[in-house]
């Protein structure tokens, strides 16, 4: 088997996403494009040698449609002999599609490929791809459909997080957060984001709310409990976990992963490509991993893929120097860091989707790459990033700095 290297990665900041985000008026085929095109061009980057690019996207219909990363290739300038597929796995797509190329270059298939993801909230609604898991009443009753908001309270529930616990978690993510980026610790990986005219739309990431408080927050009404109570979702997760009285809702927005917009893309390769091309890499991908876990709980994946994953390696949690989970909700992290008894000082170090939002094709991408550059600037080693994923699922991946 060949190692496969980043040999570097961007992605743009995050806009709201809402009509009124800095980046709503910019088509996602336009993000991916400009995210492409900054991999290419900060590298003097002879796209002839790219052999493929595979690009996450969660609702892959209208804009974000007809394999959208092949599209963004030929929008960036890329030599049209290069390839591109889109690819989903929900939550986990961006890294998944790291992985993917990661794989490419393992086998010897390609010498040297390009993963990443992008979504485009403001522009195309989540689910408005349908789905049988969630609208067909014969597939959503056979397998306790429910949506993820009340899977979060559901964990929470079970492991007695309380309102006030995973209120806590949020405000120290935005602290976390607030303080890496006032102190430039995303600023290798981000690039500007420019409008049509050429002008700057967003250069930095815009969904904080630095100084957010616990009384902020208590303020907030959980998100979820008509949804649980008046249209029955409640009675489902109770049915498939009857220890269960009644759930417990603890997530309001404040508390969840925000809804934002956003490309990010990683550029992978053999030493060989490396070499000929002048890149130096960045980091080794050590191994990667993606199961399968209960659906109606959903948000537990994290943990199994990162045993696997480690086990695959030959690895143990302690020679793990930092560690990233995807904040879906507060209580996915929590009961992550529970599972695989972390102390919180390693965990998301820089905070989270909480914080900094959640674009959902690319975020694997975006969390590979904020781990990656806070190896670098901290001199540690090795990282494991990981996210939950819609259906039950979790990816992971370890990656190790050279």
């Amino acid at each position: 088997m060949t190692d496969a290297f980043i040999l570097d990665a961007v992605r743009t900041p995050r806009g709201r996403g809402r009509p009124d985000g800095s980046l709503h008026p910019i088509t996602p085929i336009e993000l991916a494009a400009q995210t492409l095109a900054a991999l290419r061009d900060r590298n003097a980057l002879d796209t002839k040698l790219v052999d493929d690019v595979t690009f996450g996207c969660v609702t892959p219909v209208g804009e974000q449609g007809a394999d959208i990363a092949r599209v963004a290739a030929l929008v960036a300038g890329y030599d049209e002999s290069v390839p591109g597929k889109q690819l989903n796995r929900f939550c986990a797509s961006g890294l998944e599609s790291v992985n993917t190329a990661a794989a490419q270059i393992m086998s010897g298939s390609s010498d040297m490929a390009i993963g990443g993801g992008v979504e485009s909230m403001s522009r195309v609604a989540m689910g408005s791809d349908g789905g049988a898991w969630a609208i067909d009443p014969r597939v959503a009753w056979q397998q306790y459909f429910v949506p993820q908001g009340i899977s979060a309270d559901l964990i929470a529930t079970l492991d007695g997080y309380t309102r006030e616990t995973v209120d806590a978690y949020a405000v120290e993510s935005q602290r976390r957060a607030a303080y890496a980026q006032q102190n430039g610790h995303f600023d290798r990986s981000i690039i500007p984001v420019k409008d049509a005219i050429g002008e700057v739309a967003l250069a930095k990431d815009e969904y904080l709310r630095p100084g957010t408080t616990m009384e902020d927050l208590a303020k907030l009404k959980p998100a979820f409990t008509q949804m649980g109570e008046d249209a029955g979702f409640d009675a489902v997760a109770i049915m498939r976990y009857p220890q269960v009285e009644q759930i417990n809702h603890v997530h309001p927005a404040g508390n969840s992963s925000g809804i934002v917009d956003g490309p990010a893309a990683v550029l992978v390769g053999r030493k060989k490509a490396a070499r000929k091309t002048g890149i130096k890499p960045r980091a080794r991908i050590v191994g990667f991993a993606s199961i399968g876990s209960e659906p109606t709980i959903m948000l537990t994946g994290p943990a199994a893929a990162s045993r696997r994953v480690l086990k695959r390696c030959g690895m143990k949690p302690s020679d793990i120097d930092l560690w990233e989970i995807n904040e879906a909700f507060a209580s996915v992290v929590l009961r992550f860091m529970r599972d695989m008894e972390l102390s919180p000082d390693k965990v998301n170090v820089n905070g989270g989707a909480i914080a900094l939002g959640h674009p959902l094709g690319a975020t694997g991408a975006i969390v590979l790459n904020i781990a990656l550059d806070e190896l670098e600037r901290r001199n540690l080693s090795t990282a494991l990033v990981t996210l939950c994923i819609g259906a039950g699922m979790g990816t992971a991946t370890i990656i190790e700095r050279v």
